[in-house]
């Protein structure tokens, strides 16, 4: 087992989103951190049913969330010296007309990300009132960009024609609802197939899912 005691820190990423353009130093590591992660739900009442079908929407970003503890007593320095360089990560960038984007580091973990929030809490003071120490509690909030999350989770396309087989107690509204997101793209399946009565469609119907316009 490896004793050495990984440090902390966070990478401010400008020019370059994986090459850093500066590294800040966590002065301690958190003694802990918490990961969120939750997606986003799209309730659709349909006609005859009791319970309205729930459609994913999308995820929504990640978020982590630590405090990170600040000590400059033994220097004498002003703790806002260090404290004002994580700050100036929710500041906006005169380059990229945005806060700039950045990633936590702690030995395997990485987390790139954009600083949502940060609370600053001042403990101790020197006799003419220069703060040095101090926690924040900072918020990192996820970034990905369109290629990563396709290429991490590649989806199956709705732009491509398919075949499906009704089994018994589906229905076309069902079908629609699991393969377009979209109930009321019934309409879509049974002009394909040419159905008179879709509500009768039988178990066992071999359908032709067309592709999205």
């Amino acid at each position: 087992m490896n004793g050495k005691m990984e440090k902390a820190y966070i990478q401010v990423l400008i020019s370059n989103m994986e090459r850093p353009d500066e590294t800040i130093e966590v002065l301690f590591n958190p003694g802990e951190y918490t990961l969120d992660k939750s997606n986003q739900f799209q309730s659709t009442a349909i006609l005859g049913l009791s319970t309205p079908l729930t459609q994913f929407v999308s995820g929504n970003a990640e978020t982590l969330t630590m405090d990170l503890f600040c000590d400059t007593y033994e220097k004498g320095e002003d703790v806002r010296t260090y404290v004002n360089k994580l700050m100036n990560l929710l500041y906006i960038n005169k380059d990229l007309h945005a806060p700039p984007l950045c990633r936590f580091v702690w030995g395997k973990f990485q987390f790139k990300a954009t600083v949502e929030k940060i609370s600053r809490k001042f403990t101790l003071f020197l006799g003419d009132g220069t703060p040095v120490r101090a926690t924040l509690n900072v918020t990192f909030k996820e970034y990905k960009t369109l290629s990563e999350q396709l290429t991490e989770r590649p989806l199956q396309s709705a732009d491509r024609t398919k075949i499906r087989l009704l089994t018994k107690g589906d229905s076309l509204w069902l079908m629609a609802h699991r393969e377009y997101g979209d109930p009321g793209q019934w309409r879509r399946i049974a002009a394909a197939k040419d159905l008179e009565k879709p509500r009768l469609v039988k178990a066992g119907k071999e359908l032709k899912l067309p592709p999205v316009d």
